[in-house]
């Protein structure tokens, strides 16, 4: 299975959509810059371990199942 930041940043968006919060608020609870927030979902950048980290706990999950969600959608 190769990483995919294209599919991993489409699942982060999903997941904030579904949790009908906008990026400024994700990336203000994740405590990381919009603009990175941006680039991760629409695939520009690739999010280190601890930037899924605070994602998923700012999206109130454990990180394990961010990464489950990740690997479902490559």
């Amino acid at each position: 299975m190769q990483f995919d930041n294209k599919k991993v940043g489409e699942t982060i968006r999903s997941l904030r959509i579904k949790k009908g919060i906008t990026q400024e608020v994700l990336s203000g609870l994740a405590g990381i810059a919009r603009t990175h927030l941006t680039m991760i979902e629409s695939g520009k950048k690739q999010p280190n371990f601890e930037t899924i980290w605070k994602i998923a706990l700012a999206l109130e999950m454990n990180p394990s199942e961010l990464v489950s969600e990740m690997e479902q959608n490559i």
